[in-house]
Protein backbone atom coordinates (compact mmCIF):
# COMPACT_ATOMS: atom_id res chain seq x y z
CA UNK A 1 0.00 0.00 0.00
CA UNK A 2 2.63 2.26 1.06
CA UNK A 3 4.39 1.97 -2.88
CA UNK A 4 1.00 3.02 -4.59
CA UNK A 5 0.10 5.62 -2.26
CA UNK A 6 3.81 6.60 -3.09
CA UNK A 7 3.55 6.22 -6.71
CA UNK A 8 -0.06 8.33 -6.41
CA UNK A 9 1.61 10.98 -5.03
CA UNK A 10 4.77 11.07 -6.20
CA UNK A 11 4.39 9.30 -9.76
CA UNK A 12 6.09 6.39 -11.11
CA UNK A 13 9.88 6.84 -12.54
CA UNK A 14 10.23 6.53 -15.78
CA UNK A 15 13.45 4.12 -15.01
CA UNK A 16 11.80 1.39 -13.17
CA UNK A 17 8.98 1.48 -15.74
CA UNK A 18 11.27 0.93 -18.72
CA UNK A 19 13.00 -2.02 -16.45
CA UNK A 20 9.65 -3.22 -15.80
CA UNK A 21 8.31 -3.14 -19.13
CA UNK A 22 11.33 -4.50 -20.47
CA UNK A 23 11.81 -7.64 -18.14
CA UNK A 24 7.82 -8.28 -18.64
CA UNK A 25 8.64 -8.06 -22.46
CA UNK A 26 12.26 -10.13 -22.77
CA UNK A 27 10.31 -12.87 -20.40
CA UNK A 28 7.48 -12.87 -23.07
CA UNK A 29 9.89 -12.65 -26.06
CA UNK A 30 12.30 -15.51 -24.81
CA UNK A 31 9.16 -18.11 -23.81
CA UNK A 32 7.38 -17.07 -27.67
CA UNK A 33 11.07 -17.69 -29.12
CA UNK A 34 11.25 -21.23 -27.07
CA UNK A 35 7.65 -21.98 -27.90
CA UNK A 36 8.34 -21.12 -31.96
CA UNK A 37 11.61 -23.92 -31.56
CA UNK A 38 8.72 -26.27 -30.14
CA UNK A 39 7.13 -25.39 -33.26
CA UNK A 40 9.79 -25.63 -35.49
CA UNK A 41 10.75 -29.11 -34.47
CA UNK A 42 6.56 -30.36 -34.55
CA UNK A 43 6.87 -28.90 -37.81
CA UNK A 44 9.70 -30.92 -38.97
CA UNK A 45 8.35 -33.51 -37.55
CA UNK A 46 5.04 -33.44 -39.61
CA UNK A 47 7.11 -33.26 -42.46
CA UNK A 48 9.14 -36.14 -41.96
CA UNK A 49 6.02 -38.03 -41.27
CA UNK A 50 4.23 -36.57 -44.25
CA UNK A 51 7.50 -38.17 -45.94
CA UNK A 52 7.55 -41.05 -44.52
CA UNK A 53 3.71 -41.64 -45.67
CA UNK A 54 4.84 -40.76 -48.84
CA UNK A 55 7.70 -43.82 -49.00
CA UNK A 56 5.28 -45.87 -47.64
CA UNK A 57 2.80 -45.67 -50.22
CA UNK A 58 5.57 -45.83 -52.79
CA UNK A 59 7.07 -48.98 -50.68
CA UNK A 60 3.62 -50.27 -50.77
CA UNK A 61 2.92 -49.35 -54.79
CA UNK A 62 6.47 -51.52 -55.43
CA UNK A 63 6.10 -54.48 -53.34
CA UNK A 64 2.92 -55.49 -55.24
CA UNK A 65 4.14 -54.30 -58.26
CA UNK A 66 6.93 -56.53 -57.65
CA UNK A 67 5.74 -59.32 -56.73
CA UNK A 68 2.91 -59.22 -59.28
CA UNK A 69 5.36 -58.48 -61.84
CA UNK A 70 7.22 -61.98 -60.76
CA UNK A 71 4.43 -63.95 -61.21
CA UNK A 72 3.69 -62.46 -64.73
CA UNK A 73 6.84 -62.95 -65.75
CA UNK A 74 7.26 -66.76 -65.29
CA UNK A 75 3.85 -67.36 -66.30
CA UNK A 76 4.33 -66.49 -69.43
CA UNK A 77 7.98 -68.06 -69.44
CA UNK A 78 6.27 -71.59 -68.99
CA UNK A 79 3.51 -70.36 -71.14
CA UNK A 80 5.20 -69.67 -74.00
CA UNK A 81 8.52 -70.45 -73.70
CA UNK A 82 10.23 -66.83 -74.61
CA UNK A 83 13.07 -66.91 -72.78
CA UNK A 84 12.73 -62.85 -72.40
CA UNK A 85 10.51 -63.35 -70.07
CA UNK A 86 12.92 -65.54 -67.40
CA UNK A 87 15.26 -62.56 -68.08
CA UNK A 88 12.67 -60.48 -66.62
CA UNK A 89 12.20 -62.11 -63.70
CA UNK A 90 16.14 -62.53 -62.56
CA UNK A 91 16.39 -59.32 -64.04
CA UNK A 92 14.36 -57.88 -61.59
CA UNK A 93 14.78 -60.53 -58.84
CA UNK A 94 18.42 -60.04 -58.53
CA UNK A 95 19.01 -56.74 -59.85
CA UNK A 96 15.94 -54.31 -59.68
CA UNK A 97 15.16 -55.79 -56.48
CA UNK A 98 12.29 -53.54 -56.11
CA UNK A 99 10.74 -55.90 -53.30
CA UNK A 100 13.79 -55.89 -51.23
CA UNK A 101 14.52 -52.14 -51.81
CA UNK A 102 10.60 -51.34 -50.53
CA UNK A 103 10.74 -53.19 -47.70
CA UNK A 104 14.49 -51.96 -46.68
CA UNK A 105 12.74 -48.33 -46.72
CA UNK A 106 9.97 -49.33 -44.67
CA UNK A 107 12.15 -51.04 -41.95
CA UNK A 108 14.07 -47.84 -41.68
CA UNK A 109 10.94 -45.39 -41.48
CA UNK A 110 9.67 -48.03 -39.51
CA UNK A 111 12.10 -49.87 -37.42
CA UNK A 112 9.95 -50.20 -34.53
CA UNK A 113 6.39 -50.88 -36.22
CA UNK A 114 5.04 -54.50 -35.37
CA UNK A 115 3.42 -54.37 -39.00
CA UNK A 116 7.14 -54.08 -40.59
CA UNK A 117 8.23 -57.17 -38.77
CA UNK A 118 5.36 -59.27 -40.33
CA UNK A 119 5.55 -57.84 -43.52
CA UNK A 120 9.00 -59.06 -42.67
CA UNK A 121 7.37 -62.63 -42.43
CA UNK A 122 4.68 -62.36 -45.48
CA UNK A 123 7.72 -61.33 -47.34
CA UNK A 124 9.83 -64.64 -46.10
CA UNK A 125 6.78 -66.60 -47.22
CA UNK A 126 7.05 -64.80 -50.92
CA UNK A 127 10.70 -66.12 -51.33
CA UNK A 128 10.04 -69.13 -50.31
CA UNK A 129 7.53 -69.39 -53.07
CA UNK A 130 9.64 -68.32 -55.64
CA UNK A 131 11.21 -71.71 -55.09
CA UNK A 132 8.17 -73.39 -57.07
CA UNK A 133 8.60 -70.97 -59.61
CA UNK A 134 12.10 -71.81 -59.66
CA UNK A 135 10.97 -75.74 -60.28
CA UNK A 136 8.83 -74.58 -62.68
CA UNK A 137 10.86 -72.94 -65.24
CA UNK A 138 13.59 -76.05 -65.33
CA UNK A 139 10.25 -78.02 -65.76
CA UNK A 140 9.67 -75.58 -68.96
CA UNK A 141 13.34 -75.31 -69.94
CA UNK A 142 13.51 -78.84 -69.99
CA UNK A 143 9.94 -79.32 -72.09
CA UNK A 144 11.12 -76.98 -74.41
CA UNK A 145 14.46 -78.50 -74.94
CA UNK A 146 16.80 -75.16 -74.43
CA UNK A 147 20.18 -75.50 -72.58
CA UNK A 148 20.19 -75.73 -68.90
CA UNK A 149 23.94 -74.41 -68.54
CA UNK A 150 22.29 -70.92 -70.18
CA UNK A 151 19.99 -70.21 -67.20
CA UNK A 152 21.39 -68.56 -63.64
CA UNK A 153 22.31 -70.74 -60.65
CA UNK A 154 19.00 -70.85 -58.53
CA UNK A 155 17.23 -72.82 -61.55
CA UNK A 156 20.07 -75.60 -62.46
CA UNK A 157 20.61 -76.27 -58.92
CA UNK A 158 16.93 -76.81 -58.50
CA UNK A 159 16.26 -80.38 -58.24
CA UNK A 160 13.11 -81.84 -59.92
CA UNK A 161 11.47 -85.44 -58.81
CA UNK A 162 12.12 -88.65 -60.75
CA UNK A 163 8.70 -88.66 -61.68
CA UNK A 164 8.74 -85.45 -63.60
CA UNK A 165 12.14 -86.08 -64.18
CA UNK A 166 10.58 -89.04 -66.78
CA UNK A 167 8.17 -86.86 -68.60
CA UNK A 168 7.91 -86.17 -72.04
CA UNK A 169 8.60 -82.45 -73.23
CA UNK A 170 4.85 -81.69 -73.40
CA UNK A 171 4.04 -83.20 -70.35
CA UNK A 172 6.75 -81.30 -68.28
CA UNK A 173 5.37 -77.97 -70.19
CA UNK A 174 1.94 -78.96 -69.17
CA UNK A 175 3.82 -79.48 -65.16
CA UNK A 176 5.11 -76.05 -64.92
CA UNK A 177 1.97 -74.43 -66.60
CA UNK A 178 0.76 -76.18 -63.75
CA UNK A 179 3.20 -75.53 -60.72
CA UNK A 180 2.45 -71.90 -61.58
CA UNK A 181 -1.72 -71.90 -61.84
CA UNK A 182 -2.93 -74.49 -59.74
CA UNK A 183 -5.12 -73.81 -57.28
CA UNK A 184 -2.15 -74.21 -54.12
CA UNK A 185 0.27 -71.79 -56.16
CA UNK A 186 -2.74 -69.27 -56.31
CA UNK A 187 -3.73 -69.71 -52.67
CA UNK A 188 0.10 -69.10 -51.53
CA UNK A 189 0.12 -66.15 -53.94
CA UNK A 190 -3.52 -64.78 -52.77
CA UNK A 191 -2.59 -65.88 -48.71
CA UNK A 192 0.95 -63.98 -49.06
CA UNK A 193 -0.71 -60.94 -51.07
CA UNK A 194 -3.29 -60.63 -48.31
CA UNK A 195 -0.88 -60.85 -45.71
CA UNK A 196 0.86 -57.88 -46.98
CA UNK A 197 -1.91 -55.58 -47.79
CA UNK A 198 -3.43 -56.22 -43.99
CA UNK A 199 0.24 -55.44 -42.65
CA UNK A 200 0.50 -52.26 -45.08
CA UNK A 201 -2.78 -51.65 -44.40
CA UNK A 202 -1.77 -51.54 -40.41
CA UNK A 203 1.51 -49.34 -40.91
CA UNK A 204 -0.82 -47.18 -42.67
CA UNK A 205 -3.07 -46.56 -39.77
CA UNK A 206 0.43 -46.45 -37.63
CA UNK A 207 1.47 -43.30 -39.96
CA UNK A 208 -1.82 -41.65 -40.30
CA UNK A 209 -2.31 -41.93 -36.18
CA UNK A 210 0.86 -40.58 -35.74
CA UNK A 211 0.29 -37.60 -37.77
CA UNK A 212 -2.84 -36.96 -36.52
CA UNK A 213 -0.86 -36.35 -32.57
CA UNK A 214 1.66 -34.52 -34.32
CA UNK A 215 -1.14 -32.13 -36.21
CA UNK A 216 -2.69 -31.84 -32.78
CA UNK A 217 -0.01 -30.58 -30.83
CA UNK A 218 1.14 -28.55 -33.78
CA UNK A 219 -2.23 -26.99 -33.76
CA UNK A 220 -2.18 -26.45 -29.77
CA UNK A 221 1.37 -25.10 -30.18
CA UNK A 222 0.82 -22.53 -32.85
CA UNK A 223 -2.64 -21.09 -30.61
CA UNK A 224 -0.21 -20.80 -28.05
CA UNK A 225 2.23 -18.69 -30.27
CA UNK A 226 -0.87 -16.31 -30.86
CA UNK A 227 -1.45 -16.22 -27.72
CA UNK A 228 2.11 -14.72 -26.99
CA UNK A 229 2.19 -12.64 -30.02
CA UNK A 230 -0.86 -10.94 -28.95
CA UNK A 231 0.65 -10.30 -25.35
CA UNK A 232 3.74 -8.96 -26.84
CA UNK A 233 1.27 -6.61 -28.69
CA UNK A 234 -0.26 -5.66 -25.69
CA UNK A 235 2.81 -4.99 -24.06
CA UNK A 236 4.22 -2.90 -26.99
CA UNK A 237 0.50 -0.77 -27.19
CA UNK A 238 0.93 -0.76 -23.25
CA UNK A 239 4.24 0.79 -23.19
CA UNK A 240 2.88 3.36 -26.25
CA UNK A 241 -0.09 4.33 -23.67
CA UNK A 242 1.70 4.72 -20.42
CA UNK A 243 4.48 6.73 -22.06
CA UNK A 244 1.63 8.86 -23.65
CA UNK A 245 -0.18 9.35 -20.42
CA UNK A 246 2.92 9.84 -18.13
CA UNK A 247 5.47 11.98 -20.79
CA UNK A 248 4.17 13.13 -23.83
CA UNK A 249 0.68 14.00 -22.64
CA UNK A 250 2.22 16.11 -19.56
CA UNK A 251 4.86 17.69 -21.82
CA UNK A 252 2.70 19.22 -24.23
CA UNK A 253 0.52 20.38 -20.98
CA UNK A 254 3.85 21.69 -19.63
CA UNK A 255 4.62 23.68 -22.87
CA UNK A 256 1.29 24.88 -23.63
CA UNK A 257 1.28 26.20 -19.54
CA UNK A 258 4.51 27.69 -19.74
CA UNK A 259 3.62 29.33 -22.90
CA UNK A 260 0.36 30.79 -20.55
CA UNK A 261 2.58 31.56 -17.75
CA UNK A 262 0.39 29.19 -15.77
CA UNK A 263 1.20 26.86 -12.98
CA UNK A 264 1.90 23.10 -13.80
CA UNK A 265 -0.02 20.29 -12.21
CA UNK A 266 1.89 17.65 -10.50
CA UNK A 267 0.85 15.16 -13.17
CA UNK A 268 2.74 12.31 -14.89
CA UNK A 269 5.99 10.24 -14.33
CA UNK A 270 8.19 10.84 -11.29
CA UNK A 271 10.83 13.03 -13.89
CA UNK A 272 7.97 15.18 -15.46
CA UNK A 273 6.39 15.96 -12.06
CA UNK A 274 9.74 17.09 -10.45
CA UNK A 275 10.23 19.33 -13.86
CA UNK A 276 7.01 20.76 -12.97
CA UNK A 277 7.77 21.39 -9.32
CA UNK A 278 10.88 23.12 -10.00
CA UNK A 279 9.10 25.18 -12.41
CA UNK A 280 6.04 25.79 -9.87
CA UNK A 281 8.88 26.78 -7.41
CA UNK A 282 10.45 29.38 -9.95
CA UNK A 283 7.02 30.52 -11.21
CA UNK A 284 5.83 31.24 -7.20
CA UNK A 285 8.80 32.94 -6.23
CA UNK A 286 9.47 35.42 -8.96
CA UNK A 287 5.62 36.01 -9.71
CA UNK A 288 4.76 39.65 -9.73
CA UNK A 289 2.18 41.18 -7.11
CA UNK A 290 -0.32 41.63 -9.74
CA UNK A 291 -0.56 37.75 -10.69
CA UNK A 292 -2.08 35.20 -8.85
CA UNK A 293 -0.03 34.35 -6.34
CA UNK A 294 0.56 37.98 -4.52
CA UNK A 295 2.86 39.30 -2.08
CA UNK A 296 0.05 39.69 0.64
CA UNK A 297 -1.29 36.24 0.23
CA UNK A 298 1.85 34.80 0.90
CA UNK A 299 3.81 36.55 3.34
CA UNK A 300 3.56 37.14 6.60
CA UNK A 301 2.42 40.71 7.31
CA UNK A 302 4.91 40.87 10.62
CA UNK A 303 8.16 39.59 9.68
CA UNK A 304 7.84 39.70 6.05
CA UNK A 305 8.52 35.95 6.06
CA UNK A 306 6.50 33.17 3.67
CA UNK A 307 3.15 32.75 5.87
CA UNK A 308 1.83 29.61 6.49
CA UNK A 309 0.67 29.29 2.82
CA UNK A 310 3.73 29.66 1.31
CA UNK A 311 5.23 27.46 3.46
CA UNK A 312 2.62 24.43 2.20
CA UNK A 313 3.38 25.29 -0.93
CA UNK A 314 6.89 25.00 -0.98
CA UNK A 315 6.41 22.21 1.11
CA UNK A 316 4.00 20.50 -1.50
CA UNK A 317 6.15 21.24 -4.69
CA UNK A 318 10.20 21.02 -3.64
CA UNK A 319 11.86 17.67 -4.10
CA UNK A 320 11.65 15.89 -0.84
CA UNK A 321 14.69 13.36 -1.49
CA UNK A 322 16.96 16.33 -1.36
CA UNK A 323 15.19 18.81 1.24
CA UNK A 324 15.72 19.53 4.76
CA UNK A 325 12.92 20.36 7.05
CA UNK A 326 14.06 22.61 10.25
CA UNK A 327 11.05 23.61 12.56
CA UNK A 328 11.71 26.42 15.12
CA UNK A 329 10.24 27.67 18.10
CA UNK A 330 11.08 30.33 20.60
CA UNK A 331 11.58 28.76 24.26
CA UNK A 332 9.02 30.32 26.90
CA UNK A 333 7.55 33.17 24.39
CA UNK A 334 4.73 32.98 26.63
CA UNK A 335 6.64 34.87 29.45
CA UNK A 336 8.14 37.33 27.30
CA UNK A 337 4.48 38.57 25.96
CA UNK A 338 2.81 37.98 29.47
CA UNK A 339 5.83 39.75 31.39
CA UNK A 340 6.60 42.49 28.62
CA UNK A 341 3.57 42.87 26.53
CA UNK A 342 2.39 42.38 23.02
CA UNK A 343 3.91 45.17 21.27
CA UNK A 344 7.61 43.77 22.70
CA UNK A 345 6.57 40.07 21.56
CA UNK A 346 5.71 41.30 17.81
CA UNK A 347 9.40 43.16 18.35
CA UNK A 348 10.69 39.74 19.19
CA UNK A 349 9.10 37.81 17.18
CA UNK A 350 10.28 39.95 14.20
CA UNK A 351 14.19 40.16 15.49
CA UNK A 352 14.17 36.83 15.24
CA UNK A 353 12.84 36.35 12.08
CA UNK A 354 15.27 38.55 10.85
CA UNK A 355 17.74 36.37 12.42
CA UNK A 356 17.09 33.61 11.30
CA UNK A 357 16.54 34.67 7.29
CA UNK A 358 20.11 36.19 7.91
CA UNK A 359 21.42 32.95 8.86
CA UNK A 360 20.28 30.69 5.77
CA UNK A 361 21.25 30.60 1.64
CA UNK A 362 19.24 32.77 -0.67
CA UNK A 363 17.69 29.66 -2.03
CA UNK A 364 16.12 28.29 1.04
CA UNK A 365 12.64 29.17 2.57
CA UNK A 366 12.16 30.70 5.77
CA UNK A 367 8.44 30.47 6.14
CA UNK A 368 6.45 32.08 9.86
CA UNK A 369 3.97 28.81 10.32
CA UNK A 370 2.48 30.00 13.66
CA UNK A 371 2.88 32.70 15.90
CA UNK A 372 6.42 32.00 17.35
CA UNK A 373 6.92 29.07 15.42
CA UNK A 374 9.08 29.17 12.04
CA UNK A 375 9.98 26.32 9.48
CA UNK A 376 13.45 26.21 7.16
CA UNK A 377 12.82 24.05 4.16
CA UNK A 378 16.78 23.79 3.02
CA UNK A 379 16.68 22.47 -0.96
CA UNK A 380 19.60 20.28 -2.18
CA UNK A 381 20.41 19.40 1.37
CA UNK A 382 20.92 15.69 3.38
CA UNK A 383 23.08 14.65 6.47
CA UNK A 384 26.50 15.82 5.70
CA UNK A 385 25.19 19.12 6.25
CA UNK A 386 24.55 17.93 10.25
CA UNK A 387 27.26 19.96 11.44
CA UNK A 388 26.75 23.23 9.19
CA UNK A 389 23.17 23.52 10.47
CA UNK A 390 24.22 23.02 14.33
CA UNK A 391 26.79 26.10 13.96
CA UNK A 392 23.86 27.79 12.44
CA UNK A 393 21.52 26.73 15.47
CA UNK A 394 24.23 27.62 17.87
CA UNK A 395 24.86 31.57 16.33
CA UNK A 396 21.22 31.81 15.95
CA UNK A 397 20.75 30.88 20.01
CA UNK A 398 23.66 33.01 20.62
CA UNK A 399 22.12 36.78 18.80
CA UNK A 400 18.89 35.63 19.80
CA UNK A 401 20.19 35.63 23.72
CA UNK A 402 22.07 38.72 23.60
CA UNK A 403 19.85 41.36 22.14
CA UNK A 404 21.18 44.63 21.04
CA UNK A 405 18.60 46.61 22.03
CA UNK A 406 17.71 47.01 25.45
CA UNK A 407 14.13 47.02 25.33
CA UNK A 408 14.24 43.45 23.91
CA UNK A 409 14.66 40.53 26.56
CA UNK A 410 16.80 37.70 25.42
CA UNK A 411 15.05 34.34 24.29
CA UNK A 412 16.65 31.09 23.23
CA UNK A 413 14.77 28.07 20.62
CA UNK A 414 14.66 24.78 20.06
CA UNK A 415 14.87 23.03 16.90
CA UNK A 416 13.86 19.81 15.07
CA UNK A 417 15.45 18.58 12.06
CA UNK A 418 14.23 15.87 9.36
CA UNK A 419 16.26 15.10 6.08
CA UNK A 420 14.19 14.52 3.10
CA UNK A 421 14.44 10.72 1.45
CA UNK A 422 13.23 8.56 -1.62
CA UNK A 423 10.50 7.03 0.60
CA UNK A 424 8.79 10.33 2.24
CA UNK A 425 5.97 12.17 2.32
CA UNK A 426 5.09 15.71 2.95
CA UNK A 427 3.27 14.49 6.15
CA UNK A 428 6.21 11.98 7.30
CA UNK A 429 8.84 14.53 6.68
CA UNK A 430 6.91 17.14 9.08
CA UNK A 431 5.89 14.63 11.37
CA UNK A 432 9.71 13.39 12.26
CA UNK A 433 10.87 17.26 12.76
CA UNK A 434 8.16 17.68 15.03
CA UNK A 435 9.26 14.66 17.11
CA UNK A 436 12.90 15.98 16.65
CA UNK A 437 11.80 19.42 18.43
CA UNK A 438 9.83 17.74 20.83
CA UNK A 439 12.86 15.52 22.03
CA UNK A 440 14.56 19.26 21.99
CA UNK A 441 12.15 20.42 24.33
CA UNK A 442 12.30 17.26 26.07
CA UNK A 443 16.28 17.97 26.75
CA UNK A 444 15.93 20.93 27.68
CA UNK A 445 15.29 23.25 24.96
CA UNK A 446 17.54 25.91 23.90
CA UNK A 447 19.39 23.52 21.38
CA UNK A 448 18.48 21.16 18.38
CA UNK A 449 17.78 17.91 17.65
CA UNK A 450 17.88 15.62 14.53
CA UNK A 451 15.65 12.80 13.68
CA UNK A 452 16.91 9.33 13.77
CA UNK A 453 15.03 6.63 12.12
CA UNK A 454 16.10 3.83 14.46
CA UNK A 455 17.86 5.24 17.24
CA UNK A 456 17.22 8.21 20.08
CA UNK A 457 17.04 11.81 19.06
CA UNK A 458 20.31 13.14 19.58
CA UNK A 459 20.94 16.74 20.86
Amino acid sequence: MKTVEKFKNNGIPLRKLHIITLIIAVFFSVILLFSMNITNALYKKTHNITQNLLSWRESSYDLQIASDYLTEQIRCFVVTGNKTYLDNYFKEAKETKRRETALNRLEKNHEKSEAVRELNSAMSESIHLMNREYYAARLAIEGYGYDLNNYPEEIRYTEISSHDSNLSPTKKKEAAIKYVFDDEYLNSKRRINNDMTECLDRLEDEVNMEQKKVESELSKQVIIEHILTFVLIGITLGIVLFTSILVFRPLRNCVELIRQEAEIPLKGAYEVRFLAKNYNLKYYTTKDNTNKLNYEANHDELTGLFNRRGYDFFLNNVDMETSTLMIIDLDEFKSVNDNYGHDVGDAVIKRAAKIIFDSFRSQDYVCRIGGDEFAVIMIRSDSSMKNLITHKVNLINQKLKNPEEKDIPPVSCSVGVAFGHTDINVSDLFKQADQALYATKQNGKNGLSFYEKSTDNEK
